[in-house]
This record gives structure tokens, sequence and C-alpha cells, in this order.
């Protein structure tokens, strides 16, 4: 059971709760807590005392993050690397370690992702950084054996980037906030709240790390609980986990929408540090006597069973038997979410799935970040063991987080247990996480122990008819199914052992393939760029006045990143900003690419000095509108672009690409009743668009309008709160209020400037 509680809370000695109520000073006297204890108490979890160690701003309201590492993979670290060229990198001043993860099926596009791999190994060359080379480790994974330490900080341009169980606090950002990091800025961000994550109790067999996760995603996410705060992991329960257990919840923090995690250490912790020779590395962190958390969600781990997350959201959280017990009810459920998704585009049921009133899955992956470590693999080899997956649809995929756990499983068994069932084991891979990978057929559901089951993102095309089925679950469950041959049954039906293995960590797999340069930059070394890899196009800096086309209208309660910009099909463009943005909004919205370059025809035109009206005749009409009132309005003074109207746009993977795209098709902005993650607003803020907040209600405009933004330049320098707006519609102008909420100056001056290309360029 996992609840919340509606106010702040304390927990004394690690161990007591005292909600912050009428009663809560009176209480916490009685326990010896003395006033100036409890009033200093904000300032004693694990989270604020590692904030503060990273801040340089001597204000901990206003935090200037600099971090002691920084990690990317091989569909991002390409983009970043250009970009901080492009404001005179000459050496990673941290370091910077380059994994390929993603694009590591270098069949995919011919040789431009192996392009993007010798980029990668000749940036670290060159600029003084390391590189892990494919099927080595997921991002993740490398980060926990050769990165993480007590009490630092680490930011990296993948959503979950989370270490918290080691005693980590990470951060999963756009690239440009890596850009700023390697540039000798900062992250700048108000000092977030912290919420107690208080386990009591202990898992019962067959309940994982996944199970738990779920639980609490399902709890929070959809209420916003942890939106944008620290998740600090504590209490008596949190001792009775191991370390991959730890793990594997503190992976799947980033589905709550929270901004960071960080968990209590102990002897657990500090093995695992020992078994990765990295002993010096670990810190014990634990809370003051006293401290304050500004929420607090008490997981109940006794009670917790096998869960599963249905499509198609990881918050859409059921547990198994009441899936298998209300089969009809939940598939409908599934069904009407598909339509707010698809609409009339495909035509979607699950009813197939039930044979003789049992759910039949047709494939289970264990993978990624999330599934594939050490002690899931093993779990799932010990349930399925003498048992064989069977020669119809159903098919099983394991793939471990790093080659260091490959062959321990290799060493000890379990890789031909599972091998024997008729699965298969694959090399260190994310592509099943994003659609790269074991993609489904067609109507196929595919449960799996990953991160994400987003529409599409297992890699069908709703835009081609083709439309599959993710479900998420922990791998003890996944093996069960399997070893029911695809039939849905929960870990806690198997009967055997679930044995515990000790670890052991061979560093000799990096030691002999990883190329790292000690912090040593060798400026001789010539970066290997492909034909595919790009430069930025140029970008104007903000106008006076905007005049944006409303190009496409999103009523969905959350519009996910991969909606904004497909993951799968393509990562093989990541490298070309062009050549990637004309996949923009493509399972979403496809006409989005076309209209609008049409609009950025027009600003194209205004650039080279000639009539933009020429260039997009649509624009006389409105321009005539706008002139009525605002006579002064001209082509030395105006921008024309495009902008998007979504509800809550921005759920999910940390990619700038999701705002770079609209951005060099000639966006401008970004309209929302409110954005799903602090990182896909700061990629909208460093690709120079305007986060721009309108009220719940009816809207003024609709697809196809425009929006004129007089004096938006100057309301941006003012650091207006409102910005004014007219919706124009016809031969009609209606005005309208905007907000764009709470900007640093730096912000503001890269939005002026029109990027942070720019931004840094000018400085």
């Amino acid at each position: 059971m996992v609840t919340t509680l509606d106010k702040g809370c304390y927990l004394v000695n690690g161990e007591t709760l005292i909600p912050a109520d009428g009663e809560a000073a009176a209480k916490l006297s009685g326990l010896g807590i003395t006033e100036a204890e409890r009033d200093s108490a904000k300032e004693n979890t694990i989270a604020y005392g590692i904030l503060k160690d990273h801040n340089t701003s001597g204000n901990m309201d206003k935090l200037c993050v600099k971090f002691d590492k920084l990690t990317s993979h091989d569909i991002t670290y390409v983009g970043i690397i250009q970009t901080a060229r492009a404001s005179g990198l000459e050496k990673f001043p941290i370091p910077y370690v380059l994994t390929n993860c993603h694009n590591s099926l270098c069949a995919v596009g011919g040789t431009i992702n192996e392009d993007d791999h010798m980029f990668g190994l000749t940036a670290a060359q060159k600029y003084g950084g390391v590189y892990v080379p494919p099927h080595q480790a997921v991002i993740h994974q490398y980060a926990r054996e050769m990165l993480s330490m007590g009490g630092g900080m680490i930011l990296g341009s993948d959503s979950h980037t989370r270490y918290g169980a080691l005693g980590t606090m990470a951060i999963g950002e756009g690239g440009p906030e890596l850009v700023k990091q390697l540039l000798g800025q900062t992250y700048d961000v108000d000092r977030p709240e912290v919420v107690a994550i208080y386990l009591e109790g202990t898992p019962k067999k067959g309940v994982g790390p996944q199970d738990v996760a779920l639980a609490i995603i399902g709890k929070v996410f959809g209420n916003g609980y942890v939106k944008n705060k620290v998740m600090e992991f504590v209490g008596p329960g949190v001792k009775n986990l191991s370390a991959d257990f730890r793990i594997g919840v503190d992976v799947m923090t980033t589905e709550t929408t929270c901004l960071s995690s960080i968990w209590e250490t102990d002897d657990e912790i500090k093995d695992y540090y020992e078994i990765h020779g990295r002993s010096a590395d670990y810190k014990e962190l634990k809370p003051g006597k006293v401290a304050y958390y500004d929420g607090l969600v008490k997981v109940d781990l006794d009670s917790l069973n096998p869960m599963i997350a249905m499509p198609f959201h990881p918050s859409n959280v059921y547990e198994i038997s009441e899936v298998n017990q209300n089969l009809e009810d939940i598939l409908e459920e599934v069904t009407k979410r598909a339509k707010v998704s698809f609409g009339d585009k495909v035509e979607y049921s699950l009813r197939d799935k039930i044979v003789n009133g049992k759910f039949v899955v047709d494939q289970g992956i264990i993978a990624g970040c999330a599934g594939g470590g050490f002690e899931n693999i093993c779990a799932a080899a010990d349930i399925l063991k003498g048992n064989f997956i069977g020669n119809d649809r159903f098919t099983l995929s394991v793939y471990p987080a790093s080659t260091p756990i490959y062959m321990e499983i290799v060493k000890n068994g379990a890789a031909a247990t599972i091998l024997e069932t008729g699965a298969i084991l694959k090399t260190a891979f994310c592509g099943p996480c994003f659609g790269a990978g074991d993609t489904p057929a067609n109507n196929a559901f595919s449960i799996r122990h990953s991160t994400r089951n987003f529409p599409n993102r297992e890699g069908s095309k709703v835009q081609n008819g083709q439309v599959a089925s993710v479900a998420l679950m922990d791998a003890r469950s996944i093996a069960a199914t399997a070893a029911n041959k695809g039939v849905l049954t929960p870990a806690t039906d198997f009967d055997g052992e679930i044995n515990k293995y000790k670890y052991h960590f061979d560093s000799k797999i990096y030691q002999n393939r990883v190329f790292d340069s000690k912090g040593v930059a060798d400026p001789s070394v010539e970066l290997q760029l492909g034909p595919n890899i790009k430069d930025w196009p140029k970008m104007s800096e903000l106008p006076k006045n905007l005049v944006l086309k409303v190009v496409s209208e999103i009523h969905d309660p959350v519009t996910t990143t991969d909606e904004l910009i497909p993951s799968g099909e393509t990562s093989s463009y990541r490298s070309n900003p062009l050549g990637l943005a004309e996949f923009t909004l493509s399972r979403k919205d496809p006409e989005y690419v076309g209209l609008a370059k049409e609009v950025r025809a027009a600003q194209d035109a205004l650039i080279e000095g000639s009539d933009p009206v020429a260039a997009f005749p649509e624009l006389k009409g409105v321009m005539d509108v706008i002139g009525k009132e605002y006579a002064d309005v001209n082509n030395s003074n105006v921008g024309f672009g495009s902008t998007i109207f979504a509800v809550k746009p921005g759920d999910g993977s940390a990619r700038e690409q999701a705002a770079s795209c609209q951005k060099v098709l000639g966006g401008w902005a970004n309209i929302a009743n409110e954005y799903a993650t602090k990182r896909y607003r700061s990629n909208l803020i460093n690709w120079g668009m305007l986060p721009l907040i309108i009220d719940e209600g009816d809207l003024p405009f609709k697809r196809l309008d425009y929006i004129f933004l007089p004096d938006i330049r100057e309301a941006v320098e003012a650091k207006s709160s409102t910005i004014k707006a007219f919706a124009v519609s016809g031969s009609s102008m209606k005005e309208f209020t905007l907000k764009m909420g709470d900007l640093t100056d730096d912000e503001r001056q890269i939005i002026l400037d029109g990027c942070l290309i720019n931004f840094n360029r000018v400085k």
C-alpha cells in the first residue's frame, strides 16, 4: 500500500514521522527536539546537504549548481558537443562519459550510427573524455559501476539519469544544460522541495523493484505530488532492500516527474562500492536528527503485490491479479485510452488477447537500465528453470545491462538456464525501451521490465496503421509469464526458490576496451565527422514583435516527448538537425512539418531582405488586420514563425530535439496549460523558444489561427509576468493574456538572443 500526506512532516532519528500540523511542536518537544532544531530541520535532509555542497550562488533559494561529472549516450552527445564547439569549447572541464547504447545497431541507417560513434571516440580523445564502445554497457549501468560517488552530483542527457540509491544526486536534462557545464556555466534552479519516500517492511517473495516503483508512480504521477521535487528514500524498510533492488526502484523515479532522487546509504551500498573496486567513493548518508520534508509518500513494502502498468503510461497501474480478475473491464479502459491517443487512425482492441478466459501476451523483454540488472536476471532464471517458453507466438529476450553482468551470469549458470528455455540473451542495448529493438508485431502485446510504455514507443507506427501495446512489469513476473507460455502470471504464483547470488565485478572488461583519457585532452586529434553530422543552422534573435501561426493543437491530457519527436526510427538522424526535424510530430500531427515550413519561408525571406508576404501570401490578410491597430508593425520590427498548443507537453525523455526540431522549423513558442517536466521547459528556453502558459478554459484561438505578440522583446526584457497577445482569425483580432513563468536573467537573455548558441557567442 502506498499513501501520501497532504502536508509536510518531520522525521526524527530516521524512523519516527511527525506530521507538520498543530500538534507537531508538542510532539517534537516530547521527543527532546528543541525549537532551534525544529527551525533548522529543512536543512537536515540529505538532499539539502548535497545541493549546498554544489551550489555556487551563496543563496540556497536560488541555486547555481556545478556538477561533478557528466554523461551522455550516442543519440545526444553529438549535438551537445557540436553546440559546445560552436560556443568555443576547448576541453572537457570535468569528467564526461560518452556511452554508446542507443544507436548500437549500426545496420540501421547504414554507416550513419557508426559515424556518430567515431565522432564520440575522437571527441573523447580531443577534449579529454571517456568513450564506452557499443554493447559494453547501457549508460546508467556504466555510471553506477564507474561514476557514482556518495554525496556527489551527476548531470546526464538522458532522463533516467538516477543514481540516488548509491548516494549520488543525479539529474537528467536536455543537452543544452550539459553544454552550460562544459562551458563553465551553472545549472540554475530554485531550491526544490524534498519529499520523503518512507519505506517500511520487506517485499514478499516474487515482488521486485519494478513492482515497488510502479506502485509509487501510480500513486503520485496523476496529482503531480513529487513534480520537480527531490524524492528522498528513508525509513526502516531501506535496510531490507539489496543494492540492486534499490537501484531498480530509483531509476523509475523519473516516471513520477520528480527532479532527482537520493537514498540513505548503509553497509549494503558500502559493499556495492567494494565489489566494484571503489571503496573510497562510498559515503554514509542519512538525514539529520530531525529533518523536515515538504511531503510524505509512505510505502508499506509488506503489502505490495506484483504490478503491471497497462498501456499507455507507467502510471496506468494495476495489480496483476486485479487484471486477471477483471479482464473485460480493464481492457475496455485501455481501449478508451487508446482512443485519446490514436483517434480513428487505427483499430485498437485487446479482446483477442483473452484466450479461454486468460490474458495471453505475445512478447517478454527484460532489458536496459531498469530490467537488465544482475539480481533481476538471476531471479528470472530461477523462475524459468526447468520450463520452456514454447514454440508458438510468445518470445522472450533478456539484455544484461553491461558486459560485466553478462560475464557473471555466464559464470554462475543463469545464462545457460535462460537459454535452455528458448529465450534469447542479447548484449547491453537500450533499444527495446525506445523502439529500436524487439519491435512487436502489429496488435501484439509486450510485457517489459524497461522504463516506459508510451504510445508507439516500442517502434510501431500509427501513421502507417500499425500499433502494438507495451505493459511494464517486473522481471520476476515476466519470467513467471514466460514459464506459463505467455499467460499473464504474477511471480507470487511461483512456489520454488528465488536464490540470492553473489556478484563478482570484473573491471578488466572496461580496462581492456573503454577509452579513458584520464582528463587529458589532445588538441591535435581531428574530429571524425560523417556526412550526416551537421552543424546547427543559424538562428535569429527575438524580434520586437512576433506573428505566430498555430500549426498544431493537441488536447491529450499529456503529450510525451515521443509524440513531439519520435524515438526509434529517428535515431539515425539525431546528429542532423534538419534531417531529424522532418519527423517532428509525425506520429501525432503529420501535417505539422509542412505547415511550419510554410511560415518559416516568410522568416527566411525577411532575413534575406526580401518580402515575407511574397514568400507566404497568406500573411497579407493577417498583416492587414494587425495593421489596423498596430500601424507601426513592419518588416523592420517583426518576425514570423509557428507555435503549437498542447495541454501538458513534455512528459518523458530529456531529448532536447523535442524542442530544437520545432525551432529549426521556425518555431518561436509553445503554448500550454502547464509543462509536464522542467527539462522540457528548459529545452524550449535553451533553444530560444517562449515557454508560454495560458489558463485552462476556452482557447481564444484554434489551429491555423495566428497569434500576434506586440512588443514581445520588450516584455521579456522587462521581466513582465504577463504577455499581451492577440488571436487573429479572419478579419478579427481578439486580445488575451499569456504568462511565461519564472525565468532567470540568463534564461531571459537566451530567449532574447535566439538560443543558447547565440547567447554564448555574444558572451
